[in-house]
């Protein structure tokens, strides 16, 4: 490879470094890259001018030699994040350090249509102008899209609580705001999210699932990478099967979501809606014995589910977000239990079984990273 070429990815090693790691001084990028101290430098010298990074004086210390300059990403990064939902359309600002700086909630009656959605993000990124043209510098719109999207081009397939179907979401959305913009599955963005930022954070094979609303979904991270599939859609763990397919003879339900669902666990309590946290509260409140059975029932489901997972994948860490993160930690010690009993011994004595840890912010940040991770791709090309 010519000197120039490797100089210049040279130039993505160090942004993905300070991006996933935090800051880190000369020396600290010198030892962790295998450069020299020159080539630190130069490389440092030239993102700095970009505007990407910003260096800082060391704190002062009593040791032999001059310290070496801290290395951050610039506060003025930023990118737009945008998350439907079946009864809203939210938009946040997040920082190149994974920070949520800013979200805005427009409610609607019922699942907007796709034209809607667009002039909706329109309207609210034009409120957003001032400060993004002020105070940051934004490198262009993610959108978390809960439903099958192409990952080559942003193209929507299907999503089925919105009755969205063969939309050119992106491209759309990008001439409607005149910002790059990019779509992903949200499952997917909140594994990346969590693998970069939140408890899968320094773990190289895992796997991410999440319960939500619309159903179950997530994503697999494989020698930290995630796994996309031929075209976008891996990661429909709400459609695995967990009985006898009804055209079978099953009488009952047979996927996933259809069981261990967060439509149920409200139906048991007797409410139509609630946050997780409210969920949360009010399965840890109530002593109805029929409450009791049904989240036994939907634990011993969900064991099943991510069995399978460990069985075929053997990951390190699986993490459970949303009202799944709240059913393992109800009852932690009887899901692990059940889940130990079924599972390979040695898979399952390779994996960790956590509860996701960013909450509400994770599908703001697996948004925004769409646009960080091609920010990071391209810095090589901009020389």
């Amino acid at each position: 490879m010519p000197t120039d070429r490797v100089a210049s990815s040279n130039l993505s090693l160090i942004l993905e470094r300070l991006h996933r790691g935090g800051q880190a001084s000369r020396a600290e990028l010198t030892r962790e890259t295998g450069l020299n101290r020159s080539t630190i430098a130069a490389l440092v010298a030239e993102l700095a001018d970009r505007g990407i990074v910003e260096e800082q004086e060391p704190v002062a210390t009593n040791l032999v030699g001059r310290p070496s300059p801290i290395v951050g990403l610039c506060d003025k990064i930023v990118a737009v994040a945008v998350v439907p939902e079946v009864d809203a359309l939210n938009v946040g600002v997040v920082s190149f350090r994974g920070e949520l700086l800013k979200r805005i909630r427009f409610e609607t009656e019922k699942p907007p249509t796709a034209k809607e959605a667009v002039a909706i993000v329109k309207a609210l990124v034009e409120g957003l102008s001032e400060s993004l043209d002020t105070l940051y510098e934004c490198v262009g719109i993610g959108v978390a899209v809960p439903g099958l999207v192409r990952a080559s081009d942003g193209f929507v397939r299907w999503v089925p609580h919105f009755e969205w179907r063969d939309v050119p979401l992106a491209e759309q959305l990008q001439k409607a705001t005149g910002l790059p913009v990019l779509a992903a599955n949200d499952a997917n963005l909140g594994a990346v999210a969590e693998h970069i930022f939140g408890a899968g954070r320094g773990i190289s094979n895992m796997l991410y699932m999440n319960g939500g609303a619309s159903g179950i979904g997530g994503g697999i991270i494989a020698d930290d990478r995630l796994l996309h599939g031929v075209a976008g859609y891996a990661g429909e763990f709400g459609h695995n099967l967990v009985a006898t397919p009804a055209a079978l003879g099953n009488s009952g339900d047979d996927e996933l979501e259809r069981v261990v669902s967060r439509r149920r666990l409200l139906a048991a309590l007797g409410t139509k809606s609630a946050s997780d946290g409210e969920l949360e509260r009010m399965l840890q409140q109530n002593i109805d014995p029929a409450v009791k059975l049904e989240t036994h029932r939907q634990l011993g489901v969900l064991s099943v589910g991510v069995r399978n997972m460990i069985n075929i994948l053997n990951p390190e860490r699986v993490v459970l977000g949303g009202f799944l993160g709240v059913l393992l930690d109800l009852e932690r010690d009887y899901f692990l239990e059940i889940l130990a009993e079924y599972t390979l011994a040695p898979n399952y004595g390779e994996v960790e079984v956590v509860r996701a840890g960013l909450g509400s912010d994770l599908l703001f940040i697996g948004a925004a990273e769409l646009q960080f991770q091609a920010l990071i791709e391209r810095a090589h090309l901009q020389r």
